[in-house]
Parts: structure tokens; sequence; C-alpha cells
């Protein structure tokens, strides 16, 4: 199975690039009751009406189709080519254009000659460095938030889809070419235009130096649904609106999710450092030179999508082996036993789960492990946009939890301890306990078991052989591992059971 050979390293090349090449999509099946499907963020498929259109045989729909079929006879080898990318289903190509992004921006900032880092600044994107730094955790927030807006937006236009039931322009005049697979899906609103409403506004809001190329991606995915006779002007027009619409729902809720108080300052660094050491434990420390500051320690207090606060507090693990145990000596041990014997089949993993500076991040690898699966099965855009849905708020609600337990014990790494072992990957520049690969893992594989069960011995393999990179590479305790392990099973099966219920099933 195709898994996660999608990585980019976009530091030369900036434009976005087709890195997938799935099969057109003919759903399995429509999914006509999506718009009862339990929202998320929406209040309901009408929160933002849509207007009836215009009849078929009503002359300015029929201007429309006209213009459809002129276009259809002057079609470029660009818009061709174009046509097949967007066949591939809208919601997996975003998917795709969004793991580029976060790569692209997954550069921690340089220091500056007087030993200091600057940050990343959402004011002024274009400065040095660019904004964001889209670490694991910036990186799960962006996948959930892109892919729930879409889930909830897609659902509001199925149910308009099944109240108006305009057919699509190759279904209502046969001189006009089904460039695409065209299903008896309704077509006002576009789907097409839903996505690209929401994903201009929600993916320049998060990559705001790529707007460029977000806006660019979104008017070719209209122009070639309407090219491809899959819907008209009147319908793409319906959904853009619709689709920008949603994405201000997700706009005031990311304004507001605590994100901008994720990083904090030296003094509540510090406090943390001091009240670890005062409850007699050694206290983490970054190992960089210059000292970098730690990445995110309050992103614990952003909004999860699926656990409440005190869902976090009580999902919290227990504490880490205290550092002066002897299982610490134990587990510290079997760390640099791992590290001075790593097998080339290890260390080959270790590579593999790297996901370090310019990758998609732990998030997007499952979300690479998670397309092939999705392409295969042949869903719906709607149903599409659920599965990813599903995945990215567990692998947020992880990041959110792990990122709680690491900044609660602010365990120091193993390098740290014993400066004797050298790890074969970069080291994190946060606390060891838990394991945020572990953790993020163990969610995924927890939603896409329950999303693919024929598949679960396959998730679970991939999850365990993720936690066990960390203890190859030198980064992580065996009890980071196990412990973020069954941490992010319980955090996983907070969405499953969310899904179970939503009405999709």
């Amino acid at each position: 199975m195709v898994c996660a050979a999608i990585f980019v390293n976009a530091s030369c090349d900036k434009t976005i690039t087709p890195q997938e090449d799935p099969a057109p999509l003919t759903p399995a099946a429509a999914d006509a009751n999506a718009g009862n499907w339990q929202m998320i963020v929406m209040s309901g498929p009408t929160e933002f009406p849509v207007a009836a259109p215009a009849a078929t045989t009503d002359p300015a729909y029929l201007a429309e189709l006209s213009s459809i079929q002129s276009s259809q006879s002057a079609i470029t080898s660009t818009q061709s080519t174009s046509i097949q990318y967007w066949s591939s289903g809208a919601v997996v190509r975003w998917n795709e254009i969004l793991r580029e992004l976060v790569a692209r921006a997954d550069l921690p900032p340089a220091p500056l000659p007087n030993g200091t880092y600057p940050a990343p600044d959402p004011a002024n994107p274009f400065a040095d460095p660019n904004y964001p730094f889209s670490n694991p955790p910036y990186a799960a927030r962006a996948y959930s938030y892109i892919s729930v807006a879409e889930y909830d937006a897609l659902k509001a236009a199925w149910y308009y889809k099944y109240q108006y039931n305009r057919p699509s322009p190759a279904k209502v005049d046969s001189s006009i070419q089904a460039l695409m697979p065209i299903t008896d899906l309704p077509s006002y609103p576009s789907e097409d235009g839903v996505l690209s409403g929401v994903n201009t506004v929600l993916m320049e809001l998060l990559f705001p130096t790529s707007v460029q190329e977000i806006t660019e991606k979104a008017a070719e995915e209209r122009q070639a649904a309407m090219l491809s006779g899959k819907a008209s002007a009147s319908d793409i027009a319906a959904g853009l609106a619709l689709g920008q619409a949603v994405a201000t729902l997700f706009v005031a809720r990311a304004a507001t999710d605590g994100m901008k108080n994720a990083t904090g300052t030296t003094a509540q660094w510090q406090a943390i450092a001091t009240a670890v050491a005062a409850s007699g434990q050694i206290p983490w420390h970054t190992l960089e030179i210059p000292p970098r500051p730690p990445m995110l320690p309050f992103f614990s207090q952003v909004k999860a999508w699926m656990l409440t606060p005190t869902d976090i507090i009580q999902e919290r693990p227990g504490p880490p082996p205290s550092t002066s145990s002897d299982q610490m000596k134990e587990e510290l041990a079997e760390v640099k036993s791992a590290v001075d014997n790593v097998t080339r089949e290890q260390a080959a993993t270790v590579y593999k789960w790297n996901d370090g500076a310019n990758s998609v991040t732990p998030p997007g690898h499952w979300n690479a492990i998670a397309a092939p699966y999705i392409n295969a099965a042949q869903f719906s855009e709607v149903r599409t946009a659920r599965a990813f849905a599903l995945l990215n708020m567990a692998m947020l609600d992880a990041a959110v939890a792990c990122w709680d337990a690491k900044y609660t014990y602010y365990n120091p790494r193993p390098s740290q301890l014993d400066p004797s072992i050298k790890t074969i990957i970069a080291l994190p520049n946060f606390p060891s306990y838990t394991s945020g690969h572990s953790t993020f893992s163990a969610a995924a594989s927890e939603v896409l078991s329950y999303l693919f069960p024929a598949d679960e011995s396959y998730f679970e393999a991939q999850r365990d052989e993720a936690a066990m990179s960390r203890l190859y590479g030198g980064i992580h305790y065996p009890s980071d591992i196990q412990v973020g392990k069954d941490h992010g099973k319980r955090i996983g099966d907070y969405t499953v059971r969310f899904a179970q219920q939503d009405g999709a099933d």
C-alpha cells in the first residue's frame, strides 16, 4: 500500500504541484442524506441560506450552458490537464496542497547574531522569518481547521443540492461533454465552488505568504468544474458564496481558540522549570546553541474539537519515572543501547518517521497514509471530507493533550541526562514525556481503523513503527512511547465515539 512517500522539500521550488495521481472520482454512493449529518461548528445546514436557482429553462441559465459549449470547443492542453487533476476529487487535492504548504512553512527560525531567535509575525508574514513556522502543533491545527470547515460546508451544500435538485450541465444538455465523471449528484450549489471558497479564506489565513498560489488553485478548480460540464456559472457562484460564509465561522473560532497565547513568556517558561526542580526532578532544557525558546508551552490551552479542558486534564497520563529513579536509569540505558546498536532496518524506520524540518509533520504523515485508502474507497466528496475531518480532529486533540503532558512534567530528553547518547535525528525542542509521534499515531490509527476496519492491523503496525522510531533515534524513553500510545488511543476514541453517532454510518 502506498503510504508516505509524498513529502516535499520545498526550499527551492515554491510552486504548489500535485504529489499524487489518484484515479478519477466516481463515488460509490451519493450520500444524499449528508445534509442531515451532525455538524461540528455550524448550527445546522441552513445557517447560511442558499437561494433557489433559476429553472433549467430560464434564458440566463441557457446562456450559461451556451458559454460552456463555447468554452469546451477551445479547451487548451493546460485546461485539459487541470480537469484531469481535479477530477480525482477536490477534497483529496486540497489536502495534498495543504500538506505542501505545511512542509514549506515547517522551518524553525535561525538565530540572530545576538543569540536570540526572531518569532514569525502574523501581522508581517513576509518578514524574516516568514509566518508561520508550521511546527507539528500548528500543523495539526491547520489540518483540522481546513478539513472540518470543508466537511461542515459540504454538508450544507448537500442539503441544498437535494432541496433544489438541479442537474449538472452535462445532464441538462447532451451537447455539453462530460469531461469528468458526472453522476446524478445535483450541481447546485457546486461542491467545487464551496471548497474553493472555504479553502481560499482559511488557507490564506493560515499561510498568508502563499495567497497568490492558493487563489490561483481555487480559480483553477472552479474553471475545471465548469469546463468539464459538471457545474454552471450560477452553480459555482452559489457554492463559492456558501463556502466563504462558512469559512467566517472558522476564522472567528481561530481568533479565540488560544493559539495566540500558546508561546508564553520567558518568565512563564522559567516558572515551569522552577516548579519541576522544586519537586525534586531534573527539568528539561533546550540543548540547542544558542538556547532556543521551547516550542509552544501553552498549546495545551488551545481549544480542542472533541475534548473539553476538563477532559484534557482527566485524560492526562500519570508522571514519568523520576529522574533519579532506577527505572529512569534502566530506560536511559535502553535508549543508549538502541542508538549504539541500531540496525540498518531500524535506521530506515527512524528516517521514514523523522518528520522534522521542511516536512508535512507527523499529522501530515498520517494524512498521507489515509489518502490512498480514501481514494480506493471512492467516497463522495462529503464523505471524503468526513474522513479527513475525523482524522485531523483526533490529531489536533492529540496535540493539545500531548503538549499538556509535556509541559506539565517538563521531562528531560535522554541526551540531556546522558550526553554520550548521540541522536540519529535532530532533537525536538520540547520536553520528552510523552512522545508526540506515539500520541499522534495512536489517535490517527484509532480513527483510520474505525473508517477502514479491514486494514486495522496495517494502521496499528504503522502506529507502532512510528512510536518505536523515536527510541531507535535516541530521542525518547520507552515509557514516553508506551504511555503516549495509550494516551493517543484514548484521545482518538473521543472522535470515534462522535463518528459512531453522527448520522453518516
